[in-house]
């Protein structure tokens, strides 16, 4: 497909969601000042560039910041997990306590006013555990894992308001996390949990946010980015980190992927007190997050997801054998003709071969939507929205979709391109995230690999060794073999 047809696509695809924008955005937008639109909030580009002057690939690795955003965004309720909590106490003598109600925490009565007018009916899974942990005396360090839309943000917000001494005309609170929409994102729960404590104030410690120098903060939180933390507790002097008494560090596998906020995080917490309350999350744990966490929080309390199993119980997984990208999209229409889908969502490894499959889809009568990396957060999110929705039932895209979106209604993810790493060997993790977005909730799923080569079938096999499950060859022609699939 030429470049002036895939304009084209996008042209149309950001004008049907221009009107439909996330409400948030409104308020990134007043408060963006110079930001620039593809670097960190402290400048450090993204580079989106190739060699050859185009674009990089969606296989290429997806950006963490955006990729928490957008499920942020994306977000209306609390996620269904059915993820078990283990925790590892930092004293393992002492009961172990957890919450059912919100009244069992004894908040203050403005403050469990406004958990119940934000729709918080209950304590979610990691709720139970951590907020007993976060707001105990004397306080207690606490590393979490937690996915987006748990209710991880409520969490350290309500410890955070429920921290605060309104006497006291000082920061007490300090959150830094990697983005300056991430600091709104959080800035705006606190300030919902919040709206029936009107003697707590806040702040945004964001690039763009100036004061003159020396002037004393006397917001009692303060939320924002490494970087611009940094200089006020130490250039010019707004915030008193001696005087800080919780230290909340969210997004820690963003941070420490975002250059230089791995270290400005580390400088600002060598700053304060020994007897600092100190609250790390992070979504994964891989070692390089726990050699960070363990720096940052000394003698913690742990509480992390024990591995969901990779289960594809839920999930009958198949190869259809193709010669060539037309091959694929002919199996694809008699497969979409033959099941009964609610929703689909197919994966490409590129724009180019997302934005010739969305156009040949439509041409077919099938009400398609293509997400982009070339969208903006707040564009990606009105998409998914839409796809949501059911204004669309199928959804094209490519890496920027696979992991963190759970919409009920689908029934069939196709991989028309399977997912390789850089040496060109079968990415068993990406595939997990990609079929995993079927088969949600305990219903039944199909997953569909395209094969066209060789090197395709090798990654099948691949896939089948390391999960341990048989992908069966899918035999186009015998359509009651189809039908049987759904019995």
């Amino acid at each position: 497909m030429s470049k002036d047809s895939w304009a084209v696509a996008v042209d149309v695809q950001e004008a049907t969601t221009s009107s439909i924008q996330c409400d948030c955005s409104k308020k990134v937008d007043r408060l963006r000042g110079l930001r620039n639109p593809r670097g960190d909030v402290n400048g450090n580009t993204a580079p989106e560039a190739t060699e050859n002057g185009g674009w990089r690939k969606e296989g290429d690795k997806v950006d963490l910041a955006e990729q928490s955003l957008l499920n942020k965004m994306i977000r209306r309720s609390l996620v269904r997990n059915r993820n078990q909590v283990e925790v590892l106490q930092r004293d393992p003598s002492s009961p172990l306590y957890s919450v059912k109600t919100f009244e069992e925490l004894r908040l203050k009565p403005e403050l469990l006013k406004g958990v119940y007018n934000m729709g918080f009916n209950r304590p979610s899974r990691i709720q139970e555990n951590a907020l007993p942990m976060m707001l105990a005396q004397p306080p207690q360090n606490l590393i979490a894992q937690s996915q987006s839309g748990t209710g991880k943000t409520a969490a350290f917000s309500l410890a955070m308001l429920s921290h605060v001494n309104t006497a006291n005309k000082w920061t007490q609170c300090l959150c830094i996390v990697p983005t300056y929409e991430l600091a709104l994102q959080i800035g705006q729960v606190i300030e919902q949990m919040g709206k029936f404590c009107p003697d707590v104030k806040m702040a945004y410690a964001i690039r763009g946010n100036r004061m003159e120098r020396g002037i004393k903060l006397q917001e009692q939180i303060v939320i924002g980015t490494p970087g611009t933390v940094l200089d006020w507790c130490t250039k010019y002097r707004h915030i008193d980190p001696k005087k800080i008494t919780m230290f909340v560090l969210d997004e820690a596998d963003v941070m420490i992927a975002t250059q230089g906020h791995r270290d400005q995080s580390i400088r600002i917490h060598r700053m304060l007190t020994k007897d600092c309350q100190m609250l790390l999350f992070s979504a994964t744990f891989e070692d390089s997050v726990w050699r960070f966490a363990e720096q940052v929080v000394p003698d913690p309390n742990i509480i992390r997801l024990k591995r969901e199993e990779e289960t594809l119980d839920t999930i009958k997984q198949f190869y259809v054998l193709c010669k060539e990208k037309e091959d694929k999209f002919t199996a694809l229409c008699d497969l979409y003709g033959c099941l009964t889908i609610a929703q689909a969502m197919i994966f490409c490894h590129t724009r180019k071969m997302a934005s010739w499959l969305t156009a040949n889809l439509t041409k077919e009568g099938h009400q398609v939507a293509l997400l982009s990396g070339e969208m903006t957060v707040e564009q990606r999110a009105a998409v998914i929205e839409r796809y949501r929705s059911g204004k669309e039932k199928v959804l094209v895209t490519t890496n920027v979709c696979s992991r963190g979106i759970d919409v009920e209604q689908v029934s069939l993810v196709v991989n028309f391109d399977l997912p390789t790493d850089m040496d060109g060997n079968a990415d068993n993790e990406t595939y997990l995230h990609r079929i995993g977005r079927t088969g949600r909730f305990g219903k039944r799923g199909f997953a569909v690999n395209m094969v066209d080569s060789k090197h395709s079938m090798d990654i099948i096999n691949q896939i089948e060794m390391h999960f341990n499950r048989r992908i069966k060859k899918l035999d186009m022609s015998n359509l009651d073999e189809i039908e049987i699939l759904q019995s």
